[in-house]
């Protein structure tokens, strides 16, 4: 299962939709998961894509551009968070919206973003009535200077947390912390359109994207960079935007009219259980190629053969760490480092 499809704890969310008992610790995906807003081919343009490995996108836009570039195994699904509105849906009976939540552009932790958040800060005071959330990501939250520029401008500020990497650190409440926030709010603003901007217009939330764009390193590794997100999508920036033109880019680019049955994620995401005579184990089993493609059957059976193995080496990889033999070794093992660094420490400033 590749790490993006933990991100932000969408694994979990589709495991959950889909009726698995054990949705904290879903299996692994076959293919790779869409994780957030994308115009390019749905993913890192950066990324080593292997063939013959379905691409779960979030709507056919995507899936379109990845098909002029020449990629095929596209699936699209929807996104997630449409998973997450079904399961969590508005309740009639809660409090009125008050005040405006805004997502400033952010960097991660290969690519930082430079720009002047005390000049954004300015710009949403003088636009912006009411009671102001600002939401930082965790390496803008974790910088004080940053912080600080919101703090002063009379802002609350918070964090939905890290956004994850694999199975063992994934962090399952992201998104459901993001929807609580997003129904309390009135409006949602940004600086740059964005995945929150429109999670915010599928909920109800008045959208605005103004201020500064700020910039991101490598920028323009998609043709276009940030200024052809303004031409395409004119229509979703200014202080504020049409309702109903908001509602309907954040259900297209959403995929939301996508939304599949529990079962039909099970069957795409490849969470057949198969069973194996030889070693009388259970395993998630890779799906078979639909009938009629052209994938090559050597290929897709060595990936048949790869999938089981590392399901099988996880599994007891999984038993290893949590058993108390282990707990207690790793424990000594590092008492006894501690123990020699600070004797090698001593030796050394003799």
């Amino acid at each position: 299962m590749h790490h993006i499809n933990y991100f932000y704890g969408h694994a979990h969310v589709l495991a959950r939709y889909a009726g698995l008992a054990d949705w904290c610790d879903p299996p692994r995906i076959w293919g790779y998961l869409q994780h957030g807003w994308n115009v390019h081919h749905g993913f890192d343009p950066r990324a080593d894509l292997a063939p013959g490995v379905p691409k779960l996108v979030w709507s056919d836009g995507p899936r379109a551009r990845g098909h002029e570039l020449g990629l095929r195994d596209y699936h699209v699904l929807g996104a997630p968070w449409a998973y997450l509105l079904a399961l969590a849906p508005q309740d009639e009976h809660a409090g009125e919206r008050r005040g405006t939540i805004v997502y400033p552009f952010h960097g991660w932790e290969k690519q930082p973003v430079t720009g002047d958040h005390r000049r954004l800060a300015a710009t949403i005071r003088a636009h912006e009535s009411g009671p102001v959330t600002v939401c930082l990501y965790w390496l803008e939250y974790q910088t004080p200077d940053v912080r600080r520029s919101y703090e002063r401008a009379g802002f609350r500020v918070i964090t939905h947390g890290r956004r994850g990497r694999g199975r063992h650190d994934a962090n399952v409440d992201f998104l459901h912390r993001q929807l609580a926030e997003l129904r309390r709010h009135r409006r949602v603003v940004s600086n740059r359109l964005s995945t929150a901007v429109l999670y915010g217009a599928s909920v109800g939330c008045e959208v605005g994207v103004y201020g500064d764009p700020m910039r991101l390193a490598d920028d323009d590794i998609v043709p276009g960079g940030a200024e052809r997100i303004r031409t395409e999508w004119a229509e979703m920036h200014g202080h504020v935007v049409p309702t109903d033109v908001a509602e309907k880019v954040a259900r297209q680019e959403l995929g939301l009219g996508h939304r599949r049955e529990p079962a039909e994620i099970v069957d795409l995401v490849g969470w057949q259980e198969a069973h194996d005579e030889r070693t009388g184990r259970t395993f998630v089993a890779v799906p078979s190629p639909p009938a009629g493609e052209d994938r090559p059957s050597e290929l897709h059976a060595q990936l048949r053969w790869l999938d089981r193995v590392v399901q099988e080496r996880d599994a007891e990889l999984r038993r290893v760490r949590t058993s108390t033999s282990y707990r207690v070794g790793n424990r000594l093992v590092r008492s006894a480092g501690a123990v020699w660094r600070r004797l090698f420490r001593r030796g050394a400033g003799r």
